[in-house]
């Protein structure tokens, strides 16, 4: 068995949870794992206690609360009560309280221009901070796909969050990389309290990285593939220190932690954002 890597969280998005991919991750030094509420049909919980609850001790646990089930779909909500249950009723199905719970996706439930935005998010993110400090979970965090509408939300009366996850990777736009480092920025967040996560957009086998050559931004690509130059450029569009991943196959897994020993050229992952604000704002690239 491996040192164990914090760099790489392995994600349960679209997982099926099978045991062996517990046990292949801690075999590589994975030691840990991000699941939602709202993952595997709002089952993730109950299917990784009962698969993998002797294992579940050995990583470090993260889990999102935000969704919730309704008739024919899932819903959304900040209701603080219902956040707060949610918490609770996660530590009882996991069997034991996660390390971290994130707040997902806020900017799901807060629209556009609302006026009582400021109020809505800083009582959502206030109950998972009472739920940590009753001790239903470790540390709480704010996990957002699109984070442009919260930073000018964010005040000195906002509940400062442990851990940020945002999306990262060659796929990410510069508007919601920007809106990202404002967000970090606004809650005083160092690097590494920032997590990445979709590092592919969703999929390694999207058309797209046939036709790009991630190694460009690597100081060293001997030996990595396109997929692992990718992997290890997404640490720094933008800057942060974890990022989440999702597979089903350890092999795989194996695959992107070798990609770590790659080095990222700063300058060039600096020329890529100009070229995609630059695109952004109509200029020529």
């Amino acid at each position: 068995m491996r040192t164990a890597d914090h760099r790489v969280v392995l994600g349960l998005h679209r997982s099926r949870h099978e045991r062996r991919l517990l046990t292949g991750a801690l075999d590589l030094g994975v030691a840990a794992i991000d699941t939602s509420t709202n993952y595997l049909g709002f089952r993730s919980h109950e299917v990784l206690a009962r698969t993998a609850g002797d294992l579940l001790p050995r990583f470090t646990l993260s889990t999102k609360v935000g969704y919730f089930p309704a008739p024919d779909r899932a819903e959304h909500s900040l209701d603080p009560v219902r956040l707060y249950e949610a918490v609770q009723q996660a530590a009882r199905d996991l069997g034991r309280e996660p390390d971290v719970v994130f707040l997902h996706n806020p900017e799901h439930s807060l629209p556009k221009g609302a006026p009582h935005n400021r109020d809505v998010l800083a009582l959502a993110c206030a109950a998972l901070a009472d739920a940590t400090a009753k001790g239903m979970c470790g540390a709480w965090g704010v996990a957002s796909w699109d984070p442009s509408l919260l930073p000018h939300l964010i005040d000195s009366t906002t509940p400062r969050p442990s851990v940020l996850m945002v999306r990262a990777g060659l796929l990410v736009g510069i508007r919601t990389l920007d809106a990202a480092d404002a967000l970090g920025a606004a809650w005083c967040l160092s690097d590494s309290m920032v997590w990445g996560m979709s590092p592919f957009g969703g999929s390694t086998g999207a058309p797209v990285w046939d036709r790009i050559d991630p190694r460009v931004f690597l100081r060293d690509s001997a030996g990595l593939s396109r997929l692992q130059a990718a992997f290890r450029a997404a640490y720094h569009l933008p800057l942060v220190d974890t990022v989440a991943v999702g597979t089903d196959e350890p092999a795989h897994l194996g695959d992107l932690i070798g990609a770590l020993a790659g080095e990222a050229d700063e300058q060039a992952i600096h020329q890529y954002r100009v070229l995609l604000r630059n695109r952004s704002h109509g200029q020529p690239v």
